[in-house]
C-alpha cells in the first residue's frame, strides 16, 4: 500500500539497522494501523533507542512491536543528533 518495494527479510533488516548504528543515528520505532499520506504522525513504540549499540537490540524491539501490533505498519527511523531531524525512515513490517 505505501511502498512498491518488497518487505525486508531478517538479514536485509539487520544490514539497515547496522547502517543506522554506524552512522551514529538514534533508532526509533513507530507504528500505525492505517497509513494516510496526509497524516504524518505515527504512534511511537516506547522511547527512541538511545542506548542501542548492536543490531540485536533494535531488531528485538522491532519484533516486539510487530508481535504486539501484528495488524499495523511498522516504521524504523534514524534520528540525526547533529541536525536534530529524522535522517532515515523505512517501513520494516506490513500487515
Amino acid at each position: 500500500m505505501i511502498t512498491h518495494l518488497p518487505q525486508l527479510d531478517e538479514r536485509q533488516l539487520a544490514r539497515q539497522i547496522q547502517h543506522l548504528l554506524d552512522e551514529d543515528l538514534i533508532p526509533a520505532i513507530e507504528y500505525v494501523r492505517e497509513p494516510n499520506p496526509r497524516d504524518h504522525y505515527w504512534v511511537m513504540w516506547k522511547l527512541p533507542l538511545f542506548d542501542a549499540r548492536v543490531v540485536a537490540d533494535v531488531q528485538s524491539e522491532v519484533n516486539a512491536c510487530a508481535a504486539a501490533h501484528p495488524d499495523c505498519y511498522i516504521k524504523l527511523l534514524g534520528y540525526d543528533r547533529q541536525r536534530q531531524t529524522r535522517a532515515v525512515s523505512l517501513v520494516v513490517h506490513q500487515p
